[in-house]
This record gives C-alpha cells, sequence and structure tokens, in this order.
C-alpha cells in the first residue's frame, strides 16, 4: 500500500511527462463519468468535477499513507508500547499512533518497542512531512493553472466564440496584420498551457460553468481561426506567417496532452468554418473547393479537437446557435 501511493504521489508530482498517476488517473475518470452520468447538461455540477478530483486524490494520498504505516506497526505484535497502563495495542491505537506521528513529533501515549520500531516511525514522519506537503503543494499549483487556463480561454474568446466571428473581428478592413502582436501571445499563452497540462492532468476535469471561459471551446475556436487564416484567406491579405506557423504549432503540443486524459478524437469530423460568413462581411476569401481540400488533410486533427471539446461537455464553436 505505501508502495503504490508513495509511487502514484511521485509520479502524478513530479514526472512532467508521464501524466498522472495509476491511482490518480482512474480515480479521476471514475469521478468524471460518474459526474457526467448524473448531470451531463448541468454546468455548475460538473464545474465541481475538478475541485472534487483534487480534494479526493489529496485525501486518498493521506488516507492510503495513514493505512500503510498502521499496516505496517501491526506486522509486529510488539511494536508499540502503551506508556501509560502497558495494556494491549489494539487497531484504534495504531492508527491514532501512525496519525500523531505522520504530523507532529508524538505526545507520548504510545512508544516504539526498539530500534527497528523506532527507524520506522522516524520514516512515518518523514513520509508525512515530505509526501503530503508535495501534496498540498501539486494542490496549490493546479489551483494556479486553472486560473491562467480561464484567463487564456477568456483572451480568445474575447474577441470572437466562433471561429468566423474571430476572424471578422481581426480584419481591420484592409487585412489582417493587426493581429500579429495578439497571436503572439495567445500562442505563447497556449504552449504554456499545454505544459500546464502535461504537469498536472487532472486541468482536463476543470469544468468552467461558462463557455467564454472553456479552454477546450478556446483552443477549438483559435484552431479554426488559424486554419482559416492559413488556408482560407488568400496570402496577400494574411497575417505574418511564422505566427500562424507558431500558433497552429500550440495548437498540436496542445492535442497530444489529452493522451494523458485519455481523451479520445471524436467519431465524425466537425462541420467546416463557412466561408460565406466572411464573404459577406467582405473578406477575401480562396474558393470552397480549395478550402475543402486542405480541411481534408486535417481530419484527425480537428477529431482531436472535438473529441476534447465533447469530453469537456461542450459543443462545436460552430454550433452555437443551432
Amino acid at each position: 500500500m505505501l508502495l503504490l501511493v508513495i509511487v502514484d504521489l511521485l509520479w502524478t508530482t513530479l514526472w512532467v511527462d508521464g501524466g498522472a498517476g495509476p491511482l490518480s488517473s482512474r480515480l479521476s475518470k471514475w469521478v468524471w463519468r460518474l459526474l457526467r452520468r448524473v448531470g451531463e447538461r448541468h454546468s455548475r455540477l460538473l464545474s465541481l468535477a475538478g475541485p472534487l478530483i483534487l480534494t479526493l486524490t489529496l485525501a486518498t494520498w493521506v488516507g492510503l499513507i495513514w493505512f500503510g504505516w498502521t499496516f505496517v506497526f501491526a506486522g509486529g505484535e510488539n511494536a508499540l508500547i502503551d506508556t501509560r497502563d502497558g495494556g494491549p495495542v489494539d487497531w484504534t491505537s495504531r492508527l491514532y499512533y501512525v496519525a500523531y506521528t505522520m504530523f507532529t513529533d508524538g505526545n507520548g501515549d504510545f512508544t516504539p518497542n526498539g530500534s527497528v520500531w523506532q527507524m520506522a516511525s522516524s520514516f512515518t514522519t518523514a513520509s508525512g512531512m515530505l509526501f503530503v506537503t508535495m501534496g498540498v503543494s501539486y494542490v496549490l499549483a493546479v489551483l494556479g493553472a486553472v486560473a491562467e487556463k480561464r484567463a487564456f480561454a477568456n483572451s480568445v474568446t474575447g474577441i470572437g466564440q466562433e471561429s468566423e466571428e474571430f476572424i471578422r473581428s481581426s480584419w481591420n478592413g484592409e487585412d489582417f496584420h493587426d493581429v500579429d502582436l495578439m497571436l503572439d501571445t495567445v500562442s505563447s499563452n497556449l504552449n504554456q498551457l499545454s505544459e500546464q497540462h502535461k504537469s498536472y492532468p487532472i486541468l482536463h476535469y476543470y469544468h468552467s460553468e461558462g463557455e467564454a471561459e472553456a479552454s477546450a471551446m478556446a483552443v477549438a475556436v483559435l484552431a479554426e481561426s488559424t486554419t482559416i487564416l492559413a488556408e482560407g484567406i488568400p496570402e496577400e491579405y494574411g497575417p505574418n506567417g511564422t505566427l500562424i506557423k507558431s500558433t497552429r504549432s500550440s495548437t498540436k503540443d496542445y492535442l497530444q496532452t489529452l493522451d494523458n486524459a485519455f481523451i479520445e478524437p471524436a467519431g465524425e469530423t466537425p462541420p467546416p468554418p463557412d466561408l460565406d460568413r466572411l464573404r459577406r462581411a467582405g473578406i477575401p476569401t480562396v474558393s470552397d473547393a480549395e478550402f475543402a481540400e486542405a480541411l481534408e488533410e486535417m481530419n484527425e486533427s480537428r477529431r482531436k479537437l472535438l473529441g476534447a471539446v465533447e469530453a469537456d461537455a461542450w459543443y462545436w464553436p460552430s454550433r452555437r446557435s443551432e
């Protein structure tokens, strides 16, 4: 039990590329699936998934360390001595001894019997101080990443909650050169979000009540918008090509983090952006046939985007009005 919890805790908190540990990942999936089944259409209930999973993960780590050491001390018939009356030490007493040994220096009601159990008590205190502190630090780091995740989503959806709306807002009447700085910033923020998802896979289970703060939808909007800018707009009107390439690369890195959360591509390809809506706004575009041919090569990545959106209990951005 101790080996299981220590491996899971170190795996989850220290191994950036390893995703969540085997215990933490299964706990996260079970809780999320349960809440999805109970509250499929209730964003407020789903928004409890992240805090609940994080709390249960920390409680599981602490509980397994506690019970693990209790079983260790139960392995010796005379491992502990009752200093008050010298009576036998029962299971409740062992739980009590391990608890105050993990979190304090002890109160003297019980004492280890012999050098072996004295060393075991020292390791109990060390594991409590080290691993519980690591667990709490992990919780604080996740909460900070959640705030940055929502800030990223707001920075994208504030421009447009659909790719077509995003493009129309970026058009200055002549070209898209004004969005260079914005793309540079958003690309950098998405890179940071991708690294945070690698470090803290639990971020995938933090569901936002409002679609404006839903990062899965924001990434989909950004990805579709850069696809339009790269493939649907004539080159002379588009923004800096290097920034477009950088943003699309950031999106690709984000999609790779979905494997850590066991999110699969959707079974269907999402609907393509509607270039007619852009043409009606006076924005020059390529032909529908040329754009459709370019989209055909991106079916896999677009299915992954849709899978991420659906896994977060949201819908494809272009279907907002349907």
